[in-house]
């Protein structure tokens, strides 16, 4: 990859292949086993080391978790670029972190 990955771009890949609204509360549940797949990842420190192969990884849990999450917002019709971007916003009011979110990066 190139660093470059957009959450836009996310979103499009995964309707291109996983659009099925439909499925709501099945990705809903597939989000939530992969939260608790990650609790186990964390728990026997499966970080993923230099040559090892990704499965049953934190990096593993991790995407898992958030490819589900991206589905989910697909089925609502979600920009999530809109929402980090607004979100954000609020957080570093209500935060006071002095720290402002940058887009197109």
């Amino acid at each position: 990859m190139d660093g470059k990955t957009t959450v836009g771009y996310l979103q499009k890949y995964i309707a291109s292949k996983d659009y099925h609204p439909e499925l709501k509360e099945t990705y809903f549940l597939k989000l939530s086993e992969e939260v608790g797949e990650l609790a186990q990842a964390m728990r026997k420190d499966r970080l993923r080391r230099p040559g090892d192969g990704i499965k049953g990884t934190i990096d593993e849990e991790l995407w898992d978790i958030m490819y589900y999450l991206v589905a989910l917002a697909n089925c609502y019709g979600i920009d999530l670029e809109e929402a980090i971007r607004d979100k954000e916003a609020i957080n570093n009011v209500k935060y006071n972190t002095g720290k402002v979110f940058e887009e197109n990066r």
